[in-house]
């Protein structure tokens, strides 16, 4: 038996010839190459005055315009929920890029910022560039109706981190505005009344009410709704306020304005106004639209939980004087966004509710 020492074990010599590659281990390459070459001519649409270096490089390059005197940047950043499941189970990819885009771009435009670029974040478990592709797609045509460029982005392929078929979304969008120009709802008053533009429809919020919902009722993506298919009704993509709005802006004083997000008509409109003062909706000053007197049908849902849930077909609140709302809803259709005035701003009586409907 020898007494001499073995000779030590090099790991690297002794690990099996399998000759792995990242594609073994779930990561394809290839196939987010494709999908960049795919997106290049999307984001090219978007550019704009700004724009010194988009997608390509480790980071974006982009210069505040020149006109701005004292720029003030504005910034947000959301995703797209649990409407993405009904995506995934519907297979339709095509509209959740532009929700994507609405729920930031809008977001920023209520403080009167003027959107300048985007970027977005694409995760996978399995990348499947045609989905991808038509996601994206999505993201690109919100930035044109935006008016911002797409300049950069990510994508993410981990595998055992999301089922095949099934990705995740988040946006983010920076804007501009005159410091002296942003809209902070400091000047509302009572006697102010409030205008409420049109939603597209659901947009992004409180799907995981509908998905229980239309469980519950049994109908089909597939099934005739209001003369359409009412998987396109439920998907329409979110409503994009920017230019008209902008053109608003450069015409009338706007006091304030709210994005009907989360949290409805009644927990939004809250975020622009003065702590003493109180917003009064009247419930009958506009139609609420088929699909969510369908889904407060058939999911019995309160007139209160519909109000902080939904927009009930109100995407956009502007708070304004008296006298001007009327050249602002003209304004407003000669953009084909329909528009009332929906209530009125009052004193807010004492640990009352800053917005109510009646």
């Amino acid at each position: 038996m020898s007494n001499l020492p073995k000779a030590p074990i090099n790991p690297i010599n002794s690990a099996p010839n399998t000759g792995l590659s990242y594609k073994d281990a779930g990561v394809d390459i290839d196939a987010g190459d494709a999908l960049v070459e795919r997106i290049k001519p999307l984001a090219k649409k978007t550019m704009r005055e700004g724009v010194l270096a988009g997608i390509g490089g480790f980071g974006a390059l982009f210069e505040i315009p020149k006109r701005y005197k004292e720029p003030v940047l504005v910034s947000g950043t959301d995703g797209v929920g649990t409407k993405l499941r009904l995506a995934f189970e519907w297979k339709k990819h095509d509209t959740v890029g532009q929700d994507l885009v609405a729920m930031s771009v809008n977001d920023i435009l209520v403080q009167g910022a003027e959107s300048l670029f985007f970027l977005d974040y694409f995760a996978c478990g399995k990348l499947s560039v045609d989905d991808a592709a038509t996601v994206v797609g999505g993201i690109a045509q919100g930035c044109e109706i935006a008016g911002c460029a797409l300049i950069g982005g990510e994508t993410a392929e981990m595998p055992g981190m999301y089922p095949d078929g099934e990705y995740d979304l988040a946006g983010f969008a920076v804007g501009v505005v005159e410091k002296s120009k942003i809209i902070t709802g400091k000047t509302i008053q009572p006697g102010d009344q409030l205008i409420g533009i049109a939603s597209s429809g659901a947009h992004s919020n409180g799907y995981s009410l509908i998905r229980k919902i239309i469980e519950r009722s049994g109908i089909k993506p597939s099934d005739e709704f209001d003369g359409q298919v009412f998987r396109d009704v439920v998907m329409k993509p979110t409503q994009i306020y920017v230019k008209p709005v902008l053109k608003l802006l450069g015409k009338f004083s706007i006091k304030g304005m709210a994005h009907i997000t989360g949290g409805g008509l009644v927990e939004n409109i809250p975020r622009v106004l003065p702590d003493s003062t109180q917003a009064v909706l009247k419930r009958d000053a506009w139609k609420m639209p088929h699909l969510f007197q369908w889904l407060q049908k058939q999911g019995q849902v309160a007139d209160d939980e519909m109000h902080r849930v939904f927009n009930c077909g109100i995407g956009l609140v502007l708070v304004v004087s008296p006298e001007l709302t009327k050249a602002i809803i003209s304004s407003l259709k000669e953009d084909d966004l329909d528009a009332w005035v929906i209530g009125d701003i009052v004193q807010r009586p004492h640990g009352a509710h800053q917005t109510i409907v009646i």
